[in-house]
């Protein structure tokens, strides 16, 4: 049975701060030190979005722009090349007995300093097959990364993934597979199929207990949009107070507490941290409000593709337990004019990207489970400023056109309505 608007949409984390977000380590240079390294690499924007703070009460808006990131229109690279990196390097310095010379210290002088000169510290370990499950993008972020260091790439989605999503995948050269079921199918049938023969490597960004490294190494990997935020807000004087964040399996919000949670940040500088899912999949929420991991039964059909999850991953739900101060839950209407919105200022948002914008605006009045004590206590007042995670662009073109476009024109009939009754 799915969650409906009778159910809380908005629930306040009481164990935030109270436990442990994780191991309190700073966010490590070595993934952007990889990321510089691979094609079309550039710092995403950081902008300042008035209309949207005057819209949602509050003093500032600023959103980080992953729409286009590494050549793809989704933040998702950063975590699948580091974690592809990671893994494949483990696997050279298990074959060869001990830690391979120039692939560990990237933060270090460059040991490397081209894809090619990489492939060929590789060689040794022949021809590989990196296997992931995905809704969208992370899958297309695997293939990708596959395609640059000459491997194979199998991905796995669950059933109704949008056709342009698959092509996209198939157009980096991957094998595609659409398993019947949900995104939560998708992940066991690609962790079944890793295990074939060892010519394939798992690169997946949940995982079906805490210990897997892999999902970890993705966490790492997203550190590179907070060490951007950081030099940007800097330059802008703009430390947000408030920053929100779509959630999934939790992988970029369990960077997030990392990065805003780490002890020798004062604490009057650690913003409050906000997640967002779908009313379908709000599977962080529910857990949050049960202590523990929940997972949300599907069908998880929300058009926040990126979002449809049951279940949290266990390597990030320690760090979402102890460090979101909240996570509210929002319909795909919600999403639908959030990408309406950025669309008027210019900025293309696909669903899952307008999320955070969705989860602002629902929080700022117009829902119904914000209330003025839940905004009091995340700091939503009219001198806040606010962080907006715009995690992808639109990778389902004609989706996105039939929204933003539907209603351009639903907002043109009605001005030439209002118009004609104005000169009648």
């Amino acid at each position: 049975m799915h969650p409906d608007r009778s159910r809380r949409e908005v629930v306040l984390n009481r164990a935030a701060r109270e436990l442990p977000p994780g191991p309190p380590r700073p966010l490590s240079w070595a993934p952007v030190a990889l990321h510089q390294r691979l094609p079309g690499y550039a710092v995403t924007p950081l902008r300042e979005v008035p209309a949207l703070a005057r819209a949602c009460g509050v003093g500032r808006v600023f959103v980080k722009d992953e729409s286009a990131r590494l050549g793809l229109p989704s933040f998702k690279m950063l975590g699948a090349s580091w974690a592809t990196y990671r893994a494949v390097a483990a696997r050279l310095a298990a074959r060869l007995g001990g830690p391979v010379d120039g692939l560990d210290r990237l933060d270090q002088p460059r040991p490397w300093t081209s894809l090619g000169e990489l492939g060929e510290r590789l060689r040794p370990l022949g021809p590989l097959t990196l296997v992931a499950a995905t809704d969208g993008n992370h899958g297309r972020a695997v293939a990708r990364m596959a395609a640059l260091l000459g491997y194979g790439a199998e991905i796995y989605l669950p059933a109704g993934t949008a056709s342009a999503r698959i092509a996209a995948i198939e157009g980096e050269g991957a094998q595609v597979a659409v398993v019947g079921g949900t995104y939560d199918d998708a992940v066991a049938t690609a962790i079944a199929a890793a295990t074939v023969d060892e010519r394939r490597l798992l690169i997946q960004d949940t995982a079906q207990s805490p210990d897997k490294q892999v999902p970890a190494w993705v966490v790492e990997g997203y550190a590179t949009v907070f060490l951007e935020v950081d030099q940007q807000v800097a330059e802008l004087d703009a430390a947000p107070g408030v920053v929100l964040i779509p959630v999934g399996v939790g992988a970029l919000a369990a960077t997030a507490v990392r990065h805003w949670r780490r002890p020798e940040l004062d604490a009057a500088r650690r913003p409050r941290l906000v997640g967002v899912e779908p009313l379908r999949a709000a599977c962080v929420l529910r857990s949050i409000e049960a202590g523990r991991l929940v997972a949300v039964p599907g069908p998880h059909d929300s058009i926040m593709a990126g979002l449809n999850c049951g279940t949290p991953s266990p390597v990030a739900w320690p760090y979402l337990r102890g460090g979101l101060d909240a996570v509210v839950a929002v319909a795909d209407e919600r999403a639908r004019q959030a990408m309406r919105d950025l669309a008027a200022l210019g900025m293309v948002a696909g669903e899952t990207g307008a999320a955070a914008l969705a989860g602002l605006a629902e929080l700022a009045g117009a829902g119904a489970g914000a209330d003025e004590a839940t905004r009091r206590a995340l700091g939503l007042g009219p001198d806040a400023s606010v962080l907006l995670l715009c995690t992808e662009g639109a990778t389902d073109p004609d989706a996105y056109q039939r929204i933003v476009a539907g209603k351009t024109k639903a907002k043109a009939k009605a001005e030439t309505e209002t118009e004609t009754e104005t000169r009648s």
